[in-house]
């Protein structure tokens, strides 16, 4: 079966161990496959983002670092050398195929921002109704929590649901999902169908397998689930194969193919749950467990506890006794204001701040459930 007949917008990722040597300096035969590859399917009328790591990894080789420094300084310098050749180098690639590439450079902020979010996303249109690839990299050189704890696995599915991509593809240093590490063990099954992302199926997942890279199975297991939910197609393939992403356009079923939800969550919905960083969490209890996967909105009465300083319209985590988290939502009542009113019933509300501007804490309609 061709999985991607009807894909009209594909984003793509590769990652660090497939752009560079073990020098770490830039593996310019690898990147010339891949903007061939890319360039041939944008040809077909299939409009293209790529999710590219490697920046601070040609960093690394430019300034003579034999392995990843320690310091976050220091890889912020690899990051701000490195991204320069690797966007220079995408650039003249992709001139030679007569494509026109841009760079778009992000941190968590810009997706957690309600407004920076709907303005990347039409920034995004913008240049692929004008033909052009956009090129996506976190902004390594300034974000400290992207380089700690970031990976590009994850950004690449948060793209894919920016621009509504048909499919995501992550390109890596192995064949697909396999049932056991095919490392350790010769015997290891390759998964070529993944309907859905079950709890077996994130048990399959192991660490980090590349020195260079940050991006183990896990993070594109958690990668397909943002995906997956949003609408997006994913498959998780070698970019070894010669002309990979050609033969996947081709029909040829190469990796492991994650299918997309039949009932994706809408767009804002998909954002409260993944897109966006909460500021703090609100403790109910067991009743108000219940009413929120009623479909309920949040009221006073549930609420035992608040956790962190936020303010009204920030994004909150909603957690049960156990510290199960129950939801994410946009709050009508900062942190300060709800400890004043938990556990009171809505006409008390008034009465206990001076004012009401709302019923709910957090209504059913700005709220999704995990």
């Amino acid at each position: 079966m061709n999985y991607v007949k009807d894909v009209k917008k594909v984003v793509v990722k590769v990652g660090s161990s497939s752009l560079t040597h073990k020098t770490g300096l830039l593996n310019l035969s690898a990147i010339d496959h891949l903007v061939r590859d890319l360039s041939n399917i944008h040809n077909r009328g299939i409009e293209v983002v790529l999710v590219s790591s490697g920046a601070i990894s040609a960093g690394m080789g430019r300034l003579g670092f034999k392995e990843k420094p320690n310091t976050i300084p220091e890889k912020q310098a690899c990051a701000a050398v490195g991204q320069v050749r690797l966007i220079h180098t995408y650039d003249k690639l992709f001139a030679e195929y007569g494509k026109i590439s841009s760079q778009i450079l992000f941190n968590r902020d810009d997706m957690s921002d309600r407004v920076r979010f709907l303005n990347a996303r039409n920034t995004f249109f913008s240049l692929l109704k004008l033909g052009v690839i956009p090129i996506v990299n976190e902004n390594d050189a300034l974000t400290v929590d992207e380089i700690k704890f970031g990976d590009n696995d994850t950004l690449s599915a948060m793209v894919s649901s920016l621009v509504e991509a048909d499919l995501l593809i992550i390109l890596s240093d192995i064949d697909g999902l396999f049932d056991s590490n095919p490392k350790d063990n010769p015997n290891a099954r390759l998964i070529k169908v993944v309907d859905e992302i079950t709890e077996d199926i994130e048990n399959m997942a192991g660490g980090a397998g590349s020195a260079i890279g940050t991006g183990g199975m896990a993070t594109k297991i958690k990668a397909g689930k943002i995906a997956t939910t949003s609408g997006t197609s994913m498959i998780i393939a070698n970019s070894d194969e010669r002309n990979v992403i050609t033969r996947i356009f081709d029909g040829e079923q190469l990796g492991t193919y994650f299918r997309a939800s039949s009932k994706p969550m809408h767009s804002k919905k998909h954002w409260l749950a993944y897109e966006t960083k909460t500021q703090g969490e609100i403790i109910i209890d067991d009743g108000a467990v219940v009413a929120l996967r009623e479909h309920n909105s949040l009221l006073p009465k549930g609420i035992l506890n608040v956790t962190g300083n936020f303010v009204e319209g920030d994004v909150v985590s909603i957690l049960s006794t156990s510290k199960e988290k129950i939801a994410n939502g946009i709050v009508n009542y900062s942190s300060n204001e709800i400890l004043l009113i938990k556990g009171n019933d809505t006409s008390e509300i008034n009465r206990l701040l001076g004012y009401k501007n709302f019923d709910e804490i957090i209504h059913i309609n700005n709220m999704v459930l995990l």
